[in-house]
């Protein structure tokens, strides 16, 4: 009899997300005294700004100070975006952190005003407390009964226990359907909420660790509960004040959370929402968690969002506002006045500045070994050196891009690494800025509708 051989291909699906300009970035790089680690969490160099950026993490942290808001300043690709994406990630799940680019608000079906009080309410959070009576236990046995008849309803027993103590429960028709839904079986360790009866499976006793020779990569496993078997719990959820206004904004509220179309919403309805927010702070049911409204591209918003923002600022519900932008001395949009970074005086005398400095050659270096290995690509030391001198000359972002063009230039010629041969040939492929701006310099007269012209032209039209 012929040998039959099955290959398991086993696949990790932990990593579902892709590969983004800042998805290497886990925090800010920051230890316990605030000072900023040369590379650590994705993040390189820019000590003073991250340290900037770690005190006003602290000052969201507390939460007692409202109404800050924050300009990170600074050349196109020094890290302003990837500080506030550390700034994301170090405050967590917990912490409503709401991000957008100011053209975003011109091109919303609604008025500039309201764009900006949905982003200012969707970073802020609200704490809601519930206590519930929950049943935790090891399942130790299920039993089903099914009729033979298919009209009589199933019936069924479920036996739980905690390291103390061990009870039967008789399961009703929609329990063993839960039960059925979420697989439960001997050996998990489940949390049964009494009011709703939902099931969770909270992962497998250790007792049962060997039961199995083989384990997908999510099992988990967790202790055999401790003491009574039914327990009081305060169960903690955190929703935006956006998502309560939506929600009681119209009848389908929860639909339109989904599908994004939240239209105008009225200010009354924000007022009764705020009153009832307050009712529950007084009663110690919830709390307020201020968060992170990020701005990227500050200088896109004109002066009624400016003004808008200064009286925003200035509520007592307001988050800690993050505005970023690349923009030296130029035109406020919509006005013939100038200003620093485009931003009025009035404005920026109530933003902190953090700046950012261009990178060295050391940290583009580690900014691109950073970037291989989030990639996946295996490359030379004198494949990253030539990089390294390329980002130098040219710009960081241009190098960054170079690394997956390179990869695949090594992969068509069977090569696990990336040489300096892959980095030439995608370099000749792909030009940079400057090389783009001289090549239209030369050949300008072969484009349409061409508007630079030269001296001599520019002389003969002196002289008519």
């Amino acid at each position: 009899m012929a040998e039959v051989r099955v290959n398991a291909e086993v696949k990790d699906l932990t990593r579902i997300e892709r590969i983004g300009a800042h998805s290497h970035i886990r925090g800010l790089g920051l230890d316990d005294a605030l000072e900023a680690r040369a590379v650590s969490q994705g993040m390189v160099g820019q000590a003073p700004a991250r340290k900037a950026a770690g005190v006003i993490l602290q000052m969201i942290k507390e939460g007692k100070i409202a109404g800050r808001a924050v300009l990170l300043a600074g050349q196109p690709g020094t890290g302003k975006t990837a500080i506030a994406m550390g700034m994301a990630k170090a405050l967590g799940e917990a912490t409503p952190f709401a991000m957008m680019a100011a053209s975003e608000i011109f091109s919303l079906e609604m008025s500039k005003t309201e764009a900006l009080t949905q982003a200012f309410r969707k970073a802020i959070g609200v704490r809601i407390k519930e206590e519930t009576e929950i049943i935790e236990g090891e399942v130790v046995e299920i039993e089903i009964d099914r009729p033979a008849t298919g009209s009589a309803a199933k019936t069924g027993k479920l036996t739980l226990k905690t390291t103390e103590m061990e009870t039967i429960y008789d399961l009703g028709v929609k329990m063993i359907e839960s039960m059925q839904k979420e697989k439960v079986q001997a050996g998990d360790v489940v949390a049964i909420d009494k009011a709703s009866g939902r099931i969770t499976k909270l992962g497998r006793s250790f007792a049962r660790s060997r039961d199995y020779d083989a384990m997908g990569p999510s099992t988990k496993f967790v202790q055999c509960p401790e003491g009574e078997l039914q327990k009081r719990k305060e169960v903690v959820h955190v929703v935006t004040l956006h998502e309560i206004d939506v929600i009681n904004s119209r009848t389908q509220g929860f639909l339109a959370l989904f599908a994004g179309d939240t239209g105008e919403i009225r200010q009354e309805v924000r007022e009764q929402i705020d009153a009832k927010v307050a009712e529950w702070r007084e009663e110690g049911k919830a709390d307020i968690v201020p968060g992170v409204l990020f701005i990227d591209e500050v200088h896109m918003l004109d002066m009624e969002c400016f003004s808008f923002l200064n009286r925003a600022l200035e509520n007592d519900m307001s988050p800690i506002l993050v505005v970023a932008t690349n923009r030296g001395i130029t035109k406020i949009r919509g006005t013939n006045y100038r200003s620093p970074h485009g931003i009025p005086i009035d404005l920026l005398d109530r933003l902190l500045i953090i700046s950012t400095q261009p990178y060295s050659e050391k940290e583009l270096r580690l900014i691109l070994d950073i970037r291989c290995e989030e990639e996946d690509v295996e490359m030379t030391d004198d494949g990253k050196e030539l990089l390294t001198k390329i980002g130098k000359e040219t710009s960081l972002r241009y190098a960054i891009h170079l690394i997956t063009a390179a990869s695949l230039i090594a992969q068509k010629r069977k090569s696990a690494e990336v040489e300096i041969d892959d980095i030439g040939k995608a370099y000749t492929l792909f030009i940079d800025v400057r090389r783009s701006i001289q090549f239209m310099t030369e050949y300008q007269d072969q484009y349409m509708f061409n508007e630079v012209q030269d001296d001599a032209d520019m002389n003969g039209v002196d002289e008519q």
